[in-house]
């Protein structure tokens, strides 16, 4: 009888024990959630990045919670093959996706998503917006390039931003919108926008699926152009306060040709027009930062935000005019460095950052395993989840990007310029070395404007880098499943 007394203490206390630990949901304090933000052609203009221009309050708070990667670099830039590498943790040689046309699936069928092992694990998995390739504007309100077996629900908005599509004032006509230099100021209107929808409909599945472990992806569409946002994001940023970026005479002089056949120069832009752009690039930021803090906030207000971990990040930089580029799909460091913020409870680093170099294939095992579930063994990244705890920790310290340019006869696209950034320099080379090559000293010349490669005196320094290049590039073409 004393026994039996003593036992059924013990265990209404482990009972009341553990209810103390769910939160108002429900959930149980050892499966931390996930919720991942994913902006679209975001670079790392932000105010918590160091361009105090911007007004990005929210991220700039989620930037206080967590963990601020300041050198997290694409492995293409350019969203397709970008989102890829993030979702699979597989480097786009191994999935054969150097564009955004092809399904990484026709090249590795059997590949477990990021999103696909919280799911077999018992995790609601959802998306909302663009999480894989979506085409924008084409795109908008279909799943365009999505993998369904990685969610159990998928969302696809579509709003009246799409619907003013031909109001756009575009300096760049010959273009299609998706890579146009256009852009809209659009008055209040009670339609909403395709962001303000995917916020929206993600505060819809955190509310249904909140009482269970869940994986959700909130996907917005901003800053991709064209340049769309509500008129309210323009007036924060005066035009006679948007400048352009300084580059020195005869800058393009010792960039080699193929690095510089995207666009021609400045898009044809006159500077007028070049500020213009700016200033919609900043104000369609804004726009979506706007978005990004409703969701933070219902994630506190459903009690779910201190069991949830929270990563915000774009699929690639974005250039604004130097080296007199635009967008995305060149091999300087606004293009390929990207905004990466981490948060986790009770993380022992936030409001810290870390120097410390990662590449997108490192996002998923770091995931899986803050989330303590066993990633498959192939995943070609590695964990950085050390740097939550010391943002000093010893970590990698060598990235790779890569580009797509055409074949030397015109057929189809193949990766022709391949980058390693290292904490000292960046090296770049186009078609092994053949068709030119660049080196930049990140410590001196952080504006990477004096390419150091026609110098004999960096021979040696050129020759190790490309050695490393060439060996990465080997070792991560090879893909041989789980073994």
């Amino acid at each position: 009888m004393k026994f039996n007394l003593l036992k059924c203490l013990f265990l209404g206390i482990t009972l009341v024990s553990y209810a103390q630990e769910k939160n108002k949901t429900g959930n149980d304090r050892e499966h931390y959630n996930v919720l991942l933000i994913m902006a679209d052609d975001l670079s790392t203009d932000l105010n918590s990045f160091g361009n105090n221009r911007i007004k990005s309050p929210n991220i700039d708070a989620l930037a206080k919670d967590g963990l601020t990667l300041q050198n997290a670099y694409c492995t293409v830039p350019l969203c397709g093959p970008s989102r890829v590498a993030i979702l699979t943790g597989l480097s786009p040689d191994v999935t054969k996706t150097p564009g955004n046309k092809k399904y990484f699936r026709t090249e590795v069928p059997d590949a477990v998503t990021m999103p696909q092992l919280f799911k077999q694990n018992g995790y609601f998995s959802g998306r909302v917006g663009k999480i894989f390739h979506m085409g924008v504007p084409g795109d908008i309100g279909t799943s365009g390039l999505d993998d369904p077996r990685s969610w159990n629900k998928v969302v696809n908005p579509k709003g009246v931003d799409v619907a003013l599509e031909d109001q756009v004032i575009n300096f760049t006509p010959e273009m299609g919108l998706g890579s146009a230099a256009a852009y809209l100021s659009v008055p209040d209107t009670t339609a909403l926008h395709t962001d303000e929808l995917v916020a929206g409909e993600t505060i819809k599945l955190l509310k249904e699926h909140g009482d269970k472990p869940f994986f959700i992806a909130a996907g917005f569409f901003r800053p991709h152009c064209p340049y769309i946002a509500p008129r309210k994001f323009f007036d924060l940023y005066p035009p006679d306060k948007i400048t352009l970026p300084y580059n020195p005479p005869n800058d393009r002089d010792d960039i080699p040709g193929l690095a510089l056949r995207v666009y021609k120069k400045d898009m044809g832009m006159t500077q007028q027009q070049q500020r213009e752009i700016i200033r919609a690039y900043y104000a369609s930021i804004s726009f979506m930062d706007e978005q990004v803090g409703k969701v933070m906030r219902s994630l506190e207000e459903l009690g779910l935000k201190d069991n949830t971990i929270v990563i915000f990040m774009s699929d690639h930089g974005y250039s604004l005019g130097e080296h007199g580029m635009w967008q995305k799909r060149n091999l300087f460091e606004e293009s390929t460095n990207t905004p990466v913020i981490i948060s986790v409870p009770g993380m022992k680093g936030a409001s810290e950052r870390t120097t410390r170099i990662i590449e997108f294939t490192d996002i998923y095992p770091t995931i899986a395993d803050i989330a303590g579930l066993e990633a498959p063994s192939y995943l070609q990244g590695k964990s950085f989840k050390a740097l939550l705890d010391d943002p000093e920790a010893e970590f990698g310290g060598l990235a790779n990007t890569a580009v797509q340019r055409r074949s030397e006869r015109g057929r189809g696209w193949k990766f022709r310029g391949r980058s390693l950034r290292t904490s000292r320099w960046r090296y770049t080379e186009w078609d092994k070395g053949e068709k030119g090559v660049e080196l930049y000293d990140k410590v001196n010349d952080p504006g990477e404007f004096d390419n150091l490669a026609k110098y004999e005196s960096h021979r040696d320094t050129i020759r190790h880098l490309s050695k490393t290049l060439q060996q990465r590039i080997k070792k991560r073409s090879v893909f041989k499943g789980n073994e």
